[in-house]
This record gives C-alpha cells, sequence and structure tokens, in this order.
C-alpha cells in the first residue's frame, strides 16, 4: 500500500506539472517593470532615449585609499533626492578583473538592498585590490588604465561605462540607457497615485516630474497576487535592471541552467528564437522542455562572449530571480538583465582568450576540486531499489554480466516515511550489513537527503532544528511548513551559522550509527522544491537568517545545503577524505563542492540531443562535473535509445544512469545480446579511459580549465566551430567526442577545425591533416565518433576490474597519435584518489613526449612533470610514488607511423613490438593508420625514461 501510494503521488506530481505552473516574464511585477524600460527604448527615436542616471566626481573609496577603487556619488534625474553611490575596484588578480558595484545610500526607509552574493559566491568576498591601476578625470568622464592595455571608460552624464582593450571596447554597462535601480519607498507615499487592477499599469506622477517616458508602476509593486499565492512584498519595489553590450561579437555562451543551444540565440528582435528571456530563478521541475528559455534546477549569472579577435566574460552577482533578454545585431550582442533585488555587483572578465576566461572565473569563484576518483566511474541509480536483497542483486548482477560497477544509489524510499537518516527497516534491517558487503567489492553506496525535514515530534532531525531555531520562517516570524515527499515538512535555514555545526554533526558515524564510509550524498529538490508552494517554491517573503527574503538570495539557497552537505561529509573521518555529494541546484561558486546533474530528463531523442548543449553551458561556468541521466529520467527507451545515451553518458564528466519509480528495470544486464554487449562495452571503456578523465579533473582543480570543451573554447580563432554545441574536447587530452542523437543514423558528420591528423579511437583510422574539414564516420549502433587529435598521447588502463579501485595497481598502455610534424604529447596524473595526500605532495605527475628525430625516427620520453610545471614541496619519490613503484607501462601504441623502423629500445635492450603497416601521420592519405606496437617496455610510471625508435 505504502508503494502504492507513492508511485501514485509521483505519476500525480509528473502529469500536474505544466509550464503554467511557472511564471512568464509578464507575470512578474518587476519584470514587467523593466521590460517595458527597453520597449521604450525601442521605440524612441535615435538619440532621444538617455539614461537618466549620472554621476559626480571620483574619490578614492574611503578605506581603500593605496588600493585601486573609487567611488562616484550617483543620482537619478527621475528622483534627484535619492542618492546611489558607484564603486569600482580593479582586482589583484586576473590579469584585470574589475568589479563594479552600485547601491542606494541614505535611504530613509529601513530597508537595504541584498549584499552578501559575493559572500557564498566567491573565495573571497572582498578580493584583494590592485594598487597599480591610474585614474584620470575630467567633468565629463573618468578612465581608468590598468593590465596588459587594458582600460575603462566612465562616462559621467549620461552614465555609462566602458571596458576597452587597446583602445576597443569590449563590455559596455548601460549603452542601451536601461539601467534602473528602483528606491526603495514607503507604501503611503505612493498612495496618491491612481492604481488600477492586478497586473495594470499606469504613469509615476511625483510632483512636477513625468516619469512616464522611461518607468511604470503597477498595483503589484507593494503586494503581489499570483494564483493563490500572495507575496507581501514588505520592502516593495526594489528591482534592478541593466543592459550590457559586447562590441564585435556575434556569439555569447553561459546563464546555465538552460535546455537551449550552447551559443544563445536571440529572445527579442526579428530573429527571436524564443519569446520569453531566459530565467535564472531555481525551480524544481518535471520533465522539461527540450529547448526552452525556463528557469531550471541551477542558475549561474555568467556570460561569455566570443570573436576570433577576443574574449570577455561577465558575472552578474545577483541571487534574486532574473531574467535576461538577448538581440544580436550586425556589430554586437545586446543582453538586458532584469532582477527582482539586489545591488548591482558585476565582475568583468577580461580574457582575452576563454582559458583565460575558465582561470579568471576559477580565481574567484574557485575550481573544481578533485573528486574521489570513483566517483568518475560509473554509477547505477533507480527511484528506487526496493531493499537490501535488491541492492545486493544489482550489485551482483553486474559482476555475472561482466560490467564494472562502482556505486550504487538510493532514492527516497530507503528511508521510513522519507525521514532522510531514518532507514526503514522493514526493507533496510541492517544497512551497515549491506554497505560493508558492497564495499567488499571496492564499491560505494549514495543514499538521498533531501532538505524537507517531517514535522513530526518522533523525528530527531526535525526536533533538533526546531529546538536550535534555524528553520526557515514565515513573514510572521513563524516556522514555514509546507508540503513535500515527507508530507508536512519544514527546511533549515544553511545561512544560519548556528545549522552548521549542527548539520555536521548529524552525519558522525557516532550519531548516524547506520552509515558507513562506504556511504555518500545526494542532495535533492532544493532549490527547494515545495509542492504546494508558488511555482513549486517557497515564497519570496520566507525569511532567512539576517532578516533577508528568500527573493533575495533564492538561487544560493541550494548552494548552501550542498555546502554543509559536503564539509560533513569531510569532517566525518579522520584524517579527512574527499567528499562525494550530488546537488540538483546550483549557483556560481557551486564547483567547490561537489558534482549536478541535469535533472529531470525524458527518454526521448530531443532531450538526448540537448543534453550536450547543456553540459557545455555548466563546463563553461565553473559546473564541470556533471551530467545527465542516462537513459532519461521519464519514461521507457527504445534499445537504440538507450544504447546512444550510455555512449553519450560515458563521456561526460558525471557518468550515472537513473529511472523513475514508474518505467521498467533497464539495468544493463536485463538486455539480451547485442544490446547488452554493446552497453557492457561503452561502461568498459569509460572504466578503460579512467585516467584520461582524472587528468582532466586534475587540470579542472588547478586552473579551473572546463574538463568538456566545446569547440569555440579549443579553437578561438575558427569562426566556423563558434556554434558547434554537438561536438566537444575531453580536458587538453586531445579527445573529441559526438554522441549519436539521431535515431536511425548509420553515419555522423564531425567537424574537425585544425590542420592535424585525427584517429578514429575505435578503428585507428587516419583522417589526414587538413583545415576546417567535415568528415562523415560509419555510426552504426555499436559504434559513435571518438577520435584522437595528432600531437596527443592518451595513457590508458586496458584491465577492467568491477570496480575502478581495484585497478591501482594495474599497468598501463600509452596510445601515441602522432601530428604531421611526427612529435606528441601527453600526461599522467595519479594519486590515492581518496584522501588529500596530494595536497602535501603525494602524488605522480608524468610529462610524457614523443620527439621525432631523422626521417622516419623519435623518441618517447617520461618526465617529471611537477617541475615543469614549478609546484613546490612535491618530491618525485614521495609515499604514494613508492606505493605504485611497480606499476609499469604494458604496451605503447604509436599511431601514424608511415614506415616500419629498424629497431625500437629502452635504455639500449631492444624491445619486443611489431608494425602494422598503413599511413603516416605526414602524409595527405586516408585510410588505416601505420601502427607501431611496443609491448612490455618495462618502464616504470613513476621514473623518467626513454623509448628510442630508430
Amino acid at each position: 500500500m505504502r508503494f502504492l501510494l507513492v508511485l501514485s503521488l509521483g505519476i500525480a506530481a509528473v502529469l500536474a506539472v505544466k509550464q503554467e505552473d511557472f511564471k512568464q516574464c509578464g507575470q512578474s511585477s518587476f519584470c514587467r517593470r523593466l521590460k517595458a524600460i527597453a520597449s521604450r527604448q525601442e521605440a524612441a527615436p535615435k538619440g532621444a532615449f538617455v539614461s537618466p542616471y549620472s554621476l559626480g566626481s571620483p574619490i578614492d573609496t574611503p578605506g581603500a585609499s593605496d588600493a585601486s577603487s573609487w567611488t562616484w556619488p550617483m543620482r537619478s534625474s527621475l528622483y534627484p533626492e535619492i542618492q546611489f553611490d558607484l564603486r569600482v575596484d580593479v582586482l589583484e588578480q586576473g590579469d584585470g578583473i574589475v568589479r563594479v558595484r552600485v547601491d542606494e545610500v541614505g535611504s530613509k526607509t529601513p530597508f537595504r538592498r541584498y549584499n552578501e552574493t559575493a559572500k557564498w559566491a566567491l573565495l573571497d568576498e572582498s578580493p584583494r585590490l590592485s594598487s597599480s591601476a591610474k585614474l584620470s578625470s575630467t567633468s565629463e568622464r573618468s578612465t581608468i588604465t590598468y593590465g596588459a592595455g587594458l582600460s575603462l571608460e566612465v562616462q559621467h552624464a549620461p552614465f555609462r561605462i566602458t571596458q576597452l582593450r587597446d583602445g576597443r571596447p569590449e563590455i559596455v554597462l548601460n549603452e542601451r540607457s536601461l539601467f534602473h535601480m528602483e528606491h526603495f519607498r514607503i507604501k503611503e507615499q505612493e498612495s496618491a497615485e491612481e492604481l488600477l487592477g492586478e497586473g495594470a499599469q499606469t504613469v509615476l506622477k511625483g510632483g512636477e516630474l513625468d516619469r512616464s517616458w522611461f518607468e511604470e508602476a503597477d498595483a503589484d509593486m507593494f503586494e503581489e497576487q499570483w494564483k493563490k499565492w500572495r507575496d507581501s512584498k514588505p520592502k516593495g519595489p526594489e528591482g534592478l535592471s541593466i543592459d550590457l553590450s559586447f562590441p564585435g561579437v556575434q556569439h555569447i555562451y553561459g546563464l546555465p541552467e538552460h535546455a537551449s543551444p550552447l551559443s544563445l540565440p536571440d529572445t527579442v528582435g526579428p530573429n527571436a528564437h524564443y519569446t520569453e528571456p531566459y530565467r535564472l530563478f531555481n525551480v524544481d521541475i518535471f520533465e522539461y522542455l527540450a529547448d526552452s528559455p525556463m528557469s531550471l534546477y541551477g542558475a549561474i549569472p555568467l556570460l561569455h562572449a566570443h570573436s576570433s579577435k577576443h574574449s570577455v566574460g561577465v558575472l552578474d552577482l545577483v541571487a534574486s530571480d532574473t531574467w535576461v533578454d538577448v538581440l544580436h545585431t550586425s556589430d554586437a550582442v545586446h543582453t538586458h538583465w532584469m532582477s527582482e533585488s539586489g545591488i548591482l555587483d558585476l565582475l568583468f572578465l577580461p580574457g582575452p582568450r576563454p582559458d583565460d576566461l575558465f582561470s579568471q572565473y576559477a580565481l574567484l569563484t574557485g575550481p573544481t576540486p578533485l573528486p574521489p576518483q570513483w566517483s568518475t566511474a560509473y554509477h547505477q541509480c533507480r527511484w528506487n531499489y526496493i531493499d537490501e536483497d535488491d541492492v545486493l542483486e544489482v550489485d551482483q548482477k553486474f559482476d555475472e554480466a561482466d560490467i564494472p560497477l562502482d556505486v550504487t544509489w538510493l532514492d527516497i524510499e530507503y528511508a521510513e516515511e522519507h525521514r532522510y537518516f531514518d532507514w526503514d527497516q522493514k526493507y533496510f534491517a541492517d544497512p551497515v550489513r549491506m554497505l560493508n558487503k558492497v564495499a567488499d567489492k571496492g564499491r560505494k553506496m549514495v543514499a538521498i537527503i533531501d532538505p524537507h525535514i517531517k514535522r513530526v515530534d518522533s523525528f530527531r532531525i526535525y526536533t533538533d532544528a526546531r529546538d536550535l531555531d534555524i528553520l526557515i520562517k514565515k513573514s510572521d516570524g513563524s516556522n514555514f511548513e509546507g508540503w513535500c515527499w515527507t508530507g508536512n515538512s519544514v527546511w533549515v535555514d544553511f545561512f544560519n551559522p548556528k545549522s552548521w555545526e549542527w548539520w555536521t554533526r548529524m552525519f558522525q558515524f557516532s550519531t548516524w550509527k547506520q552509515s558507513s564510509p562506504a556511504l555518500f550524498i545526494w542532495n535533492d529538490m532544493n532549490e527547494p522544491s515545495v509542492f504546494d508552494g508558488p511555482e513549486i517554491s517557497v515564497p519570496r517573503d520566507t525569511i532567512h537568517h539576517g532578516g533577508w527574503e528568500n527573493r533575495d538570495l533564492h538561487n544560493i539557497n541550494g548552494m548552501a545545503f550542498h555546502n554543509q552537505t559536503t564539509q560533513a561529509l569531510i569532517a566525518r573521518e579522520t584524517p579527512n577524505k574527499r567528499p562525494f555529494v550530488l546537488s540538483r541546484s546550483f549557483f556560481a561558486g557551486s564547483q567547490r563542492y561537489g558534482a549536478i546533474w541535469t535533472g529531470d530528463n525524458n527518454a526521448d531523442w530531443e532531450h538526448l540531443h540537448g543534453q550536450t548543449a547543456m553540459i557545455l553551458s555548466n563546463n563553461i561556468a565553473g559546473m564541470s562535473f556533471c551530467g545527465a541521466d542516462v537513459g532519461g529520467f521519464f519514461g521507457n527507451p527504445s534499445t537504440e535509445l538507450l544504447v546512444r545515451w550510455y555512449q553519450a553518458g560515458a563521456f561526460a564528466p558525471f557518468f550515472r544512469a537513473h529511472a523513475h519509480i514508474d518505467t521498467r528495470r533497464r539495468e544493463p544486464y536485463l538486455f539480451d545480446e547485442p544490446i547488452r554487449g554493446y552497453i557492457r562495452d561503452i561502461i568498459r571503456l569509460r572504466y578503460q579511459m579512467l585516467p584520461v578523465w582524472y587528468n582532466a579533473f586534475h587540470d579542472a582543480s588547478l586552473t579551473g580549465a572546463a574538463i568538456l570543451r566545446p569547440q569555440y573554447a579549443v579553437f578561438p580563432d575558427d569562426e566556423r566551430g563558434f556554434a558547434i554545441d554537438d561536438q566537444y574536447y575531453i580536458g587538453s587530452e586531445g579527445l573529441l567526442v559526438k554522441p549519436v542523437t539521431v535515431q536511425g543514423a548509420t553515419t555522423t558528420q564531425v567537424y574537425l577545425s585544425d590542420n592535424q591528423p585525427y584517429y578514429d579511437y575505435f578503428s585507428h583510422r587516419l583522417y589526414p591533416a587538413a583545415s576546417s574539414r567535415t568528415i562523415t564516420m560509419d555510426t552504426p549502433l555499436d559504434k559513435f565518433p571518438v577520435l584522437i587529435r595528432g600531437g596527443s598521447i592518451l595513457p590508458i588502463r586496458q584491465r577492467v576490474r568491477r570496480a575502478s579501485p581495484l585497478m591501482w595497481q594495474d599497468p598501463f598502455t600509452l596510445i601515441v597519435a602522432l601530428a604531421k610534424d611526427g612529435s606528441a604529447r601527453g600526461q599522467l596524473y595519479l594519486d590515492d584518489g581518496v584522501g588529500y595526500g596530494h595536497e602535501r605532495g603525494e602524488l605522480v605527475w608524468r610529462d610524457l613526449a614523443f620527439t621525432p628525430k631523422g626521417k622516419n625516427g623519435g623518441s618517447l620520453s617520461s618526465s617529471n612533470k611537477v617541475h615543469s610545471e614549478g609546484l613546490v614541496g612535491v618530491a618525485e619519490v614521495n609515499a604514494w610514488a613508492q606505493a605504485i613503484g611497480h606499476v609499469k607501462v604494458e604496451k605503447v601504441v604509436i599511431l601514424g607511423v608511415d614506415k616500419k623502423p629498424a629497431s625500437v629500445k629502452a635504455g639500449g635492450v631492444d624491445l619486443q613490438w611489431h608494425y602494422d603497416e598503413g599511413v603516416g601521420a605526414r602524409g595527405k592519405k586516408e585510410g588505416g593508420a601505420g601502427k607501431l606496437v611496443i609491448k612490455n617496455p618495462g618502464v616504470s610510471v613513476v621514473e623518467s625514461w626513454e623509448i628510442e625508435v630508430a
């Protein structure tokens, strides 16, 4: 009966969720008002619509007189009595990152705008300032010079800010005069105005000023009704409108999370792809559309603008509901950002190339830390595995089918009455016994811990949180209650520091006795999802720590929960182990805390096709550790679709199969051949390539580099690749992947940008070097495009075991794909994969290189990359290097060798080898690559060595 009740609730929720459950811009008072400014600007004669905002003379920012920080008084001719301050900082790090802030000052009301987004999003909410930038000022404008050819021109009247490099404008704030910060006011002062019915608009009149040319008011400014929900809006209107233009570009990227193309299409104008702006407002949305600007589970207010000449970025530190319109013109891309609340806090990222933007963003918000190595392997999930026997049977069936598996997941049904932490003893009588049995095979488990807490006095989590007074409050100060999987629920306010130590204690093994070191955590529903709330979330006037409303910090809420769960897992063991926590909701900076996924997708071809662009968008915005539910969460995929989804999933950073409770079971071992074999081979391929993935994760942890890199980021000069979002490269490893997302496809086209040979990973077919070409590859169901870029060296492990931790002593195979000049380069990074010894120098990091010599010869070498990277405190002989000192390279495969060599030696000793005749990397013929295979060269992965080919 319990199972049927849950099943019915799940089906009802799915069927009930429609687009009308979520607002459009015109249904939000602030968006309606702010978007109307753009309509007025567009309708006005050219040059007639001029910003009402202007600046006074700059001063050194108080308290920062020795740094590159200046403040201008700002006024609006609409409300001359209202005061604002503009502050501009030039940061010490990042090659010229500029921070621009505007806030209302001296308000006669008791209100204040939310100004703490930086506290949660940035590594340091007050980054160190440069001391070398210079300011020059006239009555008309101020100019700041800094960095390599960078300058910031601040026009006083009308207000405008332009970032330039070498005199060329790259970012313009307020070019279209759409900047507007709604000032605080008391409702009674507006009572003389004629306010019409709900949603109707009227001219704002104050004294003798006519503001109708710029702004409008409506009946919802101080109180808003949507469907059955009333928003009390105690601070009244506090919207923020900004326009950002990017001259000289035709492509902008970012604003995750949306199910949209990577290069963002227009939402306004004659070529509008959508009729609504892109929305950043974290929500729980079932069966989302595969192509839509609707808000999803995460929000990162970051944009990249790119051309063949330059790349720049903008990070808008706003956490409230935000809508963004996009308009392409012949010479620029224009964006209009409309936020419900918050100060203006913008960071200009100067680039000038995509890789620079990745590192600049990571300097601000932090890189993705190295995850546990096992978390980069395969995860098997379902809502729900019923009981201990079910879990252990799934575990055993993978072994019987010779399919590797690292993690089995438990959805909400493991918990009695969905009281997370409390195992349902009827189905999981001895959770520790089950966890130990799984761990004995080198595997792990993940259990869900959602933020909604069942409101019953018999539940310790609820009574603790109630007694500590750390729950989210209603606008009247009482504890907020709502409905979710647990029934009547409450939510912890993780902005409250009192909650942090308590939440950490909940995960201690002495507290959660039915846990173990093999159990990790999944934070779902943390937007937060409230089934009976407006837009399936909490009301905007609920109150968090510090008196802030949810409207101010809504998009940070999921990250705050994710963060504290991650810190709790780190603290539960001594010495600390790396945590793994999957979150559905995220914000700028969430990459510091773990992985995310793209949410409740559908088992259809349209969603499979769209997942690549979504994952790429997350990657360029720092959320590299992400993936999509393989097979689709809702519905039953055909076997063809399922195989294609596994192929795509195996080449995403996070690789997990998941399915709804109402779907048929689809674990890989359940299928007949050849489908089972196809899926088995794909999963095994992932395990063979785990060293490649770990290399990419390591690079991301150092520099913020995207793990999956879109075409424009790898080849920023090639305009033909700027809009491509269905293929990508894995880190800097030289692997190009294009998932097959068309039903019935037997051939697939792949675009190759650079003048290098490419090699089919599976067949070793060589596609000769040529610039900017499209190749057609055969892709029957068991094949898909995976290409090795010439000039790359891939370290793989061909011996696949049932779980990845068991592979740590296995030998390596090096695949050397020669460039057209006969060279190749790669890397191999290794550490223990679970702890923090790598931070103490316990690691192995090798530089692998093939250097051509003479006409046909060359040498393959391994050297210590730690030295070349200038890392301090890392000895070549360290604890981890000693632990794996016996691990060898068992095979070397060199592709693109056009002639049979005379000899192959290491240390003067002849090695075993054979040569397969084929075409060479230097030639212009397509065909099977000439291949040199070296067997058991006897070289160690931790030592320097050289193999000579003559």
